[in-house]
């Protein structure tokens, strides 16, 4: 039985890199593509949902949505991302990888369209649809990370591995390009309608606007719907987790150009069945949980509050005119160049500096690299925070610096370690847990440095908060200590299970026979 399913995935180990495998990234990509471009675009409409539902009637000051709006609007999708990452998890190692992955995207397809059409007959009522619509989002948007990324581990060869995975992460920064790009160009468009000069009320056709930005998400996930539901199980989870060694060779042998002996029997497991959370896991495994789930809540505490506030940084810098000094609709589009900027210069050339070098240089030698600038630059900022509101552009420059360090860097590497780690028949469930924590961490960051950030409702405090998230980083350093080198090793060696079989084949040949 063992060396039946040792010769399935010691094929996929070493196969060569086939058109599938970029299939693959690209059918998985795209889930993330939309999971960034659904939870980044609000932030380029919130201030225009301020102007339109909670206004300024004496028309002194545009209208702002208060600090406990915002944090709603923003952080109930990372609310149900949280709910999302634990339940579609733990249904990705009972089920399989493959039951539940179209699921996802159609949650995401439905409420991203539904979110675009909240309604209410009072502020409040829409705001509350909105989120109650953006709850359900997260909740598909978090099933996208443990299935996608056990998916792509599984599927790829040890020598690419890392590499298949930065790149199925990568596509966050296209999703986040993208964000900024649809908001600038429905803004643009939308401008001619009606007056939208500084200190009025937004035109009617306003509230189009951050409509159809929520709604364009749908599109990129409707498109590869079709793809993600023909994806076949993988063979790791098929032999090992399923115990279907000859299935999980017919599989393999249909999709990746390799020949691999198939029997007509199934095979029986000689492993272990310890159970999730069981002494002997918390023996083998605890310390790896501990440090994957660390290091990503406090990657995302800082990373998440970065992106969140980054519209109330530049015009605190004065790299964007004061809210009164714009229009409802031009305010869109100021802040969604800024986003553009952004991820155009720092966001994408980190994660795909990831791609090129994570098995060149391994996860946690860049997770260090990563975690130390994060804290560096912030300190940066921080310290002479008040000279660097004189001198935006330099401001800009090494906020800027700090985003590329986060993908290049743990942004990057705390989705791709869980992968990797875990038995298979734990490994969803415990990347599941892992980027919960994450997404708990983003949690603290929307609600608790967005209330710094807010300079109308809450304290203002920018300075606090970089301050905060530069230790955030320093803390996320030390825990990378916790995580172990994961390059170039089977998943199967990293977690475990070849050492398991082993293990039982001694006891079997250890225990007396009996003859009649």
């Amino acid at each position: 039985m063992a060396k039946k399913q040792l010769d399935v995935l010691t094929a996929l180990d070493v196969a060569k890199t086939q058109w599938y495998h970029f299939t693959a990234i690209i059918i998985a990509g795209m889930g993330f593509f939309t999971d960034a471009y659904d939870l980044f675009c609000i932030t380029t409409v919130t201030k225009l949902l301020g102007r339109i539902y909670y206004p300024d009637h004496n028309y002194k000051m545009p209208g702002t949505l208060p600090p406990n709006i915002v944090s709603a609007i923003t952080g109930v999708a990372f609310c149900g991302t949280f709910a999302g990452q634990l339940f579609f998890g733990y249904m990705g190692d009972k089920l399989g990888r493959k039951k539940v992955y179209g699921v996802t995207l159609l949650l995401m397809i439905v409420c991203s369209i539904a979110s675009g059409l909240s309604f209410g007959k009072s502020s409040k009522g829409v705001i509350t649809t909105l989120c109650f619509f953006r709850f359900w989002l997260g909740f598909g948007i978090g099933g996208d990370y443990p299935l996608s990324a056990t998916i792509m581990s599984e599927y790829a060869n040890k020598k690419t591995r890392g590499s298949f995975l930065a790149a199925v992460f990568a596509m966050q920064g296209f999703g986040i390009f993208a964000g900024g790009l649809v908001s600038l160009i429905v803004s643009s468009a939308f401008q001619k309608f009606g007056d939208d000069r500084a200190n009025y009320k937004p035109s009617q056709q306003a509230d189009y606007v951050w409509r159809i930005v929520v709604m364009v998400g749908a599109i990129p996930a409707a498109l590869t719907f079709y793809w993600r539901i023909k994806m076949p199980e993988t063979a790791r989870y098929t032999a090992l987790v399923a115990k279907n060694a000859n299935k999980a060779a017919a599989d393999m042998s249909r999709v990746l150009n390799v020949q691999l002996e198939e029997s007509s029997m199934k095979t029986e497991s000689n492993e272990p069945e310890y159970g999730l959370f069981s002494a002997e896991f918390f023996r083998r495994h605890g310390l790896h949980l501990l440090g994957t789930t660390t290091t990503w809540f406090l990657l995302d505490i800082a990373f998440y509050s970065q992106n969140l506030f980054q519209k109330d940084m530049f015009t605190a810098v004065h790299w964007l005119p004061k809210p009164e000094k714009m229009g409802a609709v031009e305010e869109v589009m100021k802040i969604a160049r800024a986003q553009l900027l952004i991820a155009i210069v720092s966001i994408i050339p980190g994660y795909w500096c990831t791609v090129f070098l994570i098995d060149h240089i391994g996860r946690f030698t860049i997770q260090l690299i990563g975690f130390f600038f994060m804290s560096f630059f912030m300190f940066l900022l921080a310290g002479p925070y008040h000279h660097w509101k004189k001198h935006g552009t330099g401001f800009i420059v090494i906020y800027a610096l700090t985003f590329f360090f986060a993908n290049f860097g743990p942004n990057s590497t705390t989705f791709i370690v869980p992968a990797e780690l875990f038995p298979a028949r734990f490994r969803s469930t415990c990347h599941g847990i892992s980027a919960a924590m994450g997404k708990a961490g983003a949690i603290v960051g929307s609600f608790g440095a967005g209330y710094l950030a807010d300079t109308k409702y809450g304290k203002g405090q920018l300075k606090v908060a970089l301050y905060l998230l530069a230790c955030t980083n320093a803390l996320g350093f030390a825990f990378t200590f916790l995580v172990p080198e994961t390059n170039g090793k089977s998943l199967e060696e990293l977690s475990g299970e070849t050492d398991e079989v082993e293990e039982k084949d001694k006891e079997l040949k250890a225990m007396p026979t009996i003859s009649v």
